[in-house]
């Protein structure tokens, strides 16, 4: 049973926020408040899949001085809040887009905890002289190989008693299946690579067939 633990982290019902580590900055317009003397982030579950999974019963354990290796970055919102969580740890932070990356940047200055990587997450070997073994793998790549590109990053990056997510889009599998058998799919791939499905939850009304499937090893 993986319990949540998340430090900095404040839900009221259908409402997650995180407490912001970089005070009075906002990443994408979301909502400042306070609560109890602190101040906190609204996390929109449709503008991350993280935020989505953890309304929809996803429980995870992340302390604040774990280390965090996020692949797909993008611009950064969901690394944002990651990095409200771990105020004490590091995520580092692998992009592909450039483009994503230039803006990626700007959020990153103002947290020192994330470190962005310009590189394709297809060749993990590329990235090992910066990133160490870390306590959680979180994949968010809409690509037919995701799984294969979840699994090489885990085994070389992940250690023995860590955790990873994978975010999975279905019709980037298959366009022509069913969202229940491309996630069964990317299940058995994981399976087969000898990682243990702790969890899998479907992301709707925040994302249309998309499902969070979390692992350990």
């Amino acid at each position: 049973m993986i319990t949540t633990k998340m430090q900095g982290f404040y839900r009221e019902k259908n409402k997650i926020f995180t407490e912001n580590l970089c005070k009075g900055c906002k990443v994408y317009n979301e909502r400042l408040i306070k609560i109890k003397g602190k101040e906190y982030r609204s996390w929109n579950p449709y503008r991350s899949k993280l935020a989505a999974a953890i309304l929809n019963g996803l429980s995870i354990n992340i302390n604040s001085n774990s280390n965090f290796l996020y692949l797909g970055a993008a611009t950064g919102t969901t690394v944002s809040h990651i990095s409200d969580i771990l105020n004490e740890g590091l995520v580092y932070s692998v992009e592909s887009s450039p483009i994503a990356v230039k803006k990626f940047i700007q959020v990153c200055e103002k947290r020192k905890n994330i470190i962005p990587i310009l590189e394709d997450a297809n060749h993990p070997d590329r990235y090992s002289s910066i990133v160490p073994i870390v306590d959680f793998v979180y994949q968010d790549i809409s690509q037919r190989n995701q799984a294969e590109i979840f699994i090489e990053n885990i085994e070389r990056y992940l250690k023995k008693d860590g955790f990873g997510i994978i975010m999975v889009k279905a019709r980037s599998i298959d366009v022509s299946l069913e969202p229940k058998k491309a996630f069964d799919i990317i299940c058995s791939k994981l399976e087969e690579n000898g990682l243990k499905i702790l969890k899998r939850i479907n992301l709707k009304p925040y994302e249309k067939d998309h499902s969070a499937i979390m692992i350990s090893i």
